[in-house]
C-alpha cells in the first residue's frame, strides 16, 4: 500500500507514481499506516517567510541575520549550496556568497506565521509539543477514528495545507518515538516526509555517526573517538552498565538511543525554558563601562517578554562571547521570581563585573529561566524599601508605553533603575 503526498490517496499497487494524480511523491513503507509519532520542521523558516512575502527573492541566496559582525540565523537552501549554515559568522557567509541577500530577522512576523502553522496542526491533533518557533512533535495516536484516516494521511494533508494556505513548506518525520521522528524529519529536507519503522530501527542506526544522538556534542564526540567509538553500531554492541561506568548519566542515553529506545511522551504542556536577548557588537569591546551600557536595552527586552507572556523567572544568566567565539555563561538564582528590567539589570551587571577584566568580547546577552507564578514576582523587600518604588516606577512606564506606544518613554542612562550613582 502506498500513499501519495500530493493528492493523499492510497493505492494497493506499489508504483513509482501515484495512479490517481501521477505525482512521483509517493510514500511506500511497510509500517507507514501503523506509526503515530511525528516531528514537523518548517524548511528554512525565516528565509521561507521572506521569500513568500517577496517573490523576487525566490531563486536568490537569502540569509537571515545581523550585520557584518552578526551570525546567520537561517540560510535558504540556495544559500546552503555555498556552504552557508546557521550560526556561521556573517562575514564568512558573505565571503562564501558575496551576492547573498541579507535580511534582518523580523521576529514578530515569524511568530505570527508560527501561530498559523500551530493552528493547522491543532486541527489534526491536540497532542502537540512545540520545540521552537518552527518545529514541534505531534502524537496522532487515537486520531484515526476522528479523521477516518491514518496518521500518515493526516500528516500528508497537513503539509499540503501549510503550503497552500500559509505559503511555506515543511518536512515531516514519522516513527515510533520522538528521537527517531526527529531524525526522520531531517532525512529528505526540504519538503521531506521520511519514515523509520520499528523493524528497521537497529539496522538504520547501525552505520550512523554517534553525533546523531542528542547530547553528543564536540567534547563527548572527541572523547568517544579517543575510545575508538565512531558509529552508533559500536554503541549497540556495548552493555548499558559499561557505558554508564564510562560516561556517567550520558552513558544511559547512549545505550538506549543507540538502540532506538525513547520512552519520552509528547508533552502538551511543554513551555519555553528561558527568555533571552543578545546583541553582537560591530567592534569587540573590552572595558566594563561600554559593556554595561549594552545591558540595559537587553534587560528591557527580556522584561517585556516576561510581562507580555505573563511569566516570571528566578535564574538570571549573563552570556558573553569572546573575540575567538568562545562562549561564557554565568548565572545567579534570585530569592524570588522577577519580571522587572531593573532587577535583571542589577543581577546581570553584578555577573558582568566578574568577567569584564580586559578580555575582548563580541557578544553580550541576558536571559532568565526557572519560571514561576507571576503573581509571586517582585514581593516587597524590607531590607531594600526602595525596591517597591523602583518597581512602581517601572510598571508606570509600562502602562504609558502600552497606551502610547513603545517609543513614548525613553530612559536616559542616568534615569535607569539600578544605575550607578
Amino acid at each position: 500500500m502506498i500513499l501519495c503526498r500530493d493528492c493523499c490517496k492510497k493505492s494497493p499497487r506499489r508504483v513509482q507514481r501515484c495512479p490517481v494524480c501521477g505525482s512521483p511523491r509517493v510514500l511506500d513503507h511497510p509500517e507507514l499506516f501503523d506509526l503515530t509519532i511525528a516531528h514537523l520542521d518548517c524548511d528554512a523558516f525565516y528565509a521561507a517567510v521572506e521569500k513568500r512575502d517577496n517573490p523576487s527573492l525566490a531563486d536568490k541566496p537569502v540569509i537571515i541575520g545581523g550585520g557584518k559582525r552578526g551570525v546567520v540565523s537561517t540560510a535558504c537552501y540556495v544559500a546552503r549550496t555555498y556552504g552557508i549554515h546557521s550560526a556561521m559568522p556573517m562575514f564568512k557567509a558573505l565571503q562564501a556568497c558575496p551576492e547573498a541577500v541579507v535580511i534582518k530577522p523580523s521576529m514578530k512576523k515569524y511568530a505570527a506565521v508560527s501561530r498559523e502553522v500551530r493552528a493547522l496542526m491543532e486541527k489534526i491533533t491536540p497532542a502537540i509539543e512545540p520545540i521552537s518557533i518552527d518545529e514541534a512533535f505531534l502524537d496522532l495516536s487515537g486520531t484515526e477514528r476522528l479523521h477516518k484516516s491514518s496518521a500518515a494521511e493526516s500528516l500528508a494533508r497537513l503539509a499540503g495545507d501549510i503550503h497552500r494556505k500559509i505559503g511555506i513548506t515543511v518536512s515531516i518525520g514519522l516513527s515510533h518515538n520522538k528521537f527517531l521522528a526527529k531524525v526522520a524529519s531531517d532525512l529528505n529536507k526540504p519538503r521531506g516526509f521520511a519514515v523509520i519503522g520499528r523493524a528497521e530501527t537497529l539496522v538504520f542506526l547501525k552505520t550512523k555517526p554517534v553525533t546523531l544522538i542528542w547530547g553528543v556534542g564536540k567534547a563527548l564526540n572527541d572523547r568517544l573517538r579517543r575510545d575508538g567509538i565512531k558509529t552508533i553500531g559500536q554503541l549497540q554492541q556495548m552493555a548499558e552498565e559499561d557505558l554508564i561506568r564510562r560516561y556517567g548519566v550520558m552513558g544511559r542515553r547512549l545505550a538506549r538511543l543507540s538502540r532506538g529506545e525513547d520512552a519520552r511522551i509528547i508533552n502538551r504542556e511543554s513551555r519555553r525554558k528561558s527568555i533571552s536577548a543578545e546583541t553582537t557588537f560591530f567592534e569587540d569591546i573590552s572595558d566594563y563601562d561600554n559593556l554595561e551600557k549594552k545591558l540595559w536595552p537587553l534587560c528591557e527586552r527580556v522584561s517585556a517578554g516576561l510581562k507580555q507572556k505573563e511569566m516570571a523567572g528566578k535564574t538570571v544568566t549573563l552570556k558573553l562571547k569572546t573575540a575567538r567565539h568562545k562562549s561564557i555563561s554565568r548565572s545567579h538564582t534570585l530569592g524570588a521570581p522577577t519580571q522587572l528590567a531593573s532587577i535583571l539589570f542589577e543581577e546581570s551587571r553584578s555577573l558582568l563585573k566578574k568577567e569584564a577584566r580586559g578580555q575582548k568580547y563580541r557578544l553580550i546577552g541576558v536571559g532568565i529561566a526557572e519560571f514561576a507564578d507571576p503573581h509571586l514576582a517582585d514581593p516587597p523587600d524590607l531590607i531594600d524599601p526602595g525596591k517597591a518604588r523602583k518597581a512602581g516606577a517601572e510598571r508606570a512606564v509600562d502602562a504609558i508605553r502600552e497606551k502610547f506606544g513603545p517609543e513614548s518613554v525613553k530612559k536616559g542612562r542616568s534615569l535607569k533603575p539600578g544605575s550607578r550613582r
